[in-house]
């Protein structure tokens, strides 16, 4: 790592993190207009930008998140970090072959014809070396960078003051990432990465996933030449989804290939269990007879079994047009806010999905993605902070596609392919049959006359939670009454005990008083939290 003072790194790190909020605080006070406000996130984005270079390690990949945000942060700041790529400068081979000595003991060198002393590939957590075993087989070693556990250490501790700060000192607007939230799993996923025999288990996890797929290339693995620090693979020959030069001389179909990649990931992002987090153009490769190929599981995420079911509902209901259940779906997984207008995006919904793909010649698309991700900002959408690192594999993924096969309508690729894996499920189209029909408009009309008729009854149901909430309300605000009152007594006691030089009545008092203070307080805050259930009044 290029700074390797700790006290340096931790510097250079607040005092970027503690200046841009003393930036935007000023900027706030003196309420300046919308063009400045664009210039200071483009500047703040670039000082970001450059601080990651310098510092490497986790901040890289904090980077890559945040500029997977585009529905939270300015599109000036996201324009300066959106090219964040994991790489840099290897190591010197002698750090690299002091870590291989320690983790093979009397036996380095003994397994190897050879192995390249130049890193064929660089991140910010491990190094790849191509080397020769004895009995001729290429592999690649992928080496854990010298000192990078106690560089991750001193990042983690540094952003955990970050936000903590940010927690109870920066007012976050509704829907924004939960950053405690965000921490917990990034640090979970980024721990696990640092142990390359969890790398180990996983890759053997996919393997035995996907044994039965044609279309998909996983190497082996060496158990018995890795550790937690050295993981050795069989080595792999592929081509980058992004060569489309190379692709179109090997006879490579790109729609063939994006079918290939959605029948990898569907799986992955639709069933429960775990999934490839880091899928970027150099973890997906391509063999010339065109198998996919996935490279690097260290960064992993799981999706639970619940949100795999309203994902797969999710899913049918764009696929059948129905988006009135995909609108449910979004609910259930925590996309739209509480007070988003289901009609309003459901309308949203199938203007989006009516779009066509041709029309995008004729646009300015710079101008078209600033505009959408102004009308997502807009809306009552928020990505919760247990999908971000699913987000980050899909869009990852998506953009591979659409490099692929630009003119091609995305729903319309997915749609086979989907029908094909649900039947492999078990779910027959029953299901996808029944979510067309409730799209259609007959569906529709009768389901509208069930509303109205429903009606009656869901109003007694919103009436009665809202006198149980107004009802709770009085509570607090009753408390809170009686604590002031009590605290008044308390004084007035306090008064009496001095004035009348009675010791027990004025400390009774004190005691009454103190009590009395700490729950009008507490009723305070509780009345405070409560608010956001209340209705606005008029005014």
């Amino acid at each position: 790592m290029k700074t390797k003072s700790k006290m340096a790194r931790a510097t250079k790190v607040l005092s970027l993190f503690f200046g841009i909020f003393l930036q935007i605080y000023w900027y706030k006070i003196r309420k300046k207009p919308k063009a400045e406000w664009d210039q200071l996130w483009g500047r703040i984005g670039k000082r970001f930008r450059n601080t990651l270079f310098d510092l490497e390690g986790l901040l890289i990949k904090i980077g890559q998140i945040l500029s997977t945000r585009a529905d939270l942060l300015p599109n000036t700041f996201i324009k300066q970090i959106e090219d964040l790529t994991d790489q840099v400068p290897p190591s010197n081979w002698s750090e690299i072959e002091e870590i291989l000595e320690k983790e093979w003991g009397n036996t380095f060198l003994q397994n190897f014809q050879s192995i390249e002393k130049a890193a064929i590939a660089s991140a910010s957590i491990g190094e790849v070396y191509k080397g020769v075993l004895k009995d001729g087989t290429a592999v690649a070693i992928k080496v854990k960078r010298p000192n990078i556990d106690s560089v991750i250490q001193t990042d983690f501790r540094i952003l955990s003051l970050i936000i903590w700060f940010a927690d109870h000192f920066i007012p976050m607007p509704k829907g924004f990432i939960n950053f405690r939230v965000l921490f917990k799993e990034l640090k979970q996923v980024i721990e696990r990465e640092l142990d390359y025999t969890k790398e180990l288990d996983t890759i053997l996890f996919f393997q035995d996933r996907f044994k039965d797929m044609e279309q998909v290339k996983i190497p082996s693995v060496y158990p018995k030449l890795s550790t937690s620090n050295v993981l050795v693979m069989e080595w792999v020959d592929g081509i980058r989804l992004t060569d489309l030069d190379a692709l179109y001389k090997n006879n490579l179909s790109g729609e063939e290939l994006a079918q290939h990649l959605l029948k990898v990931f569907f799986p992955q992002w639709l069933e429960p269990g775990m999934f490839h987090a880091d899928p970027h153009p150099g973890n997906v490769l391509v063999s010339k007879e065109g198998e996919i190929i996935l490279l690097d599981f260290g960064m992993i995420g799981e999706i639970t079994k619940k949100d795999a079911a309203y994902f797969q509902g999710l899913i049918e209901s764009f696929l059948s047009k129905n988006y009135s259940k995909a609108v449910d779906c979004l609910f259930q997984l925590g996309f739209l806010l509480p007070d988003a207008d289901p009609r309003m995006i459901e309308r949203l919904l199938a203007e989006f999905a009516g779009f066509q793909p041709s029309q995008l010649k004729e646009m300015d698309l710079l101008a078209l993605k600033m505009e959408m991700n102004n009308m997502i900002k807009a809306l009552p959408i928020q990505v919760p902070t247990r999908f971000v690192f699913l987000g980050r594999s899909f869009v990852t993924v998506e953009g591979i596609i659409r490099n692929l096969i630009p003119e091609k309508e995305l729903v319309e690729l997915a749609k086979p392919v989907f029908m094909e894996w649900m039947n492999k499920q078990g779910n027959h189209k029953w299901s996808f049959v029944w979510q067309w029909i409730q799209s259609k408009p007959v569906f529709k009309f009768f389901h509208s006359i069930s509303e109205f008729l429903q009606a009656p009854q869901k109003m007694e149901q919103l009436k009665e939670i809202e006198q149980r909430r107004l009802f709770q309300f009085t509570i607090f605000e009753n408390q809170k009454k009686q604590c002031f009152q009590l605290t008044l007594l308390g004084f007035i006691g306090v008064a009496e005990g001095f004035y009348t030089s009675q010791p027990l009545i004025w400390k009774i008092s004190v005691g009454i008083t103190s009590i009395s203070i700490c729950g009008y307080f507490i009723c305070s805050y509780k009345l405070k939290k409560w608010m956001k259930y209340m209705p606005e009044r008029p005014r």
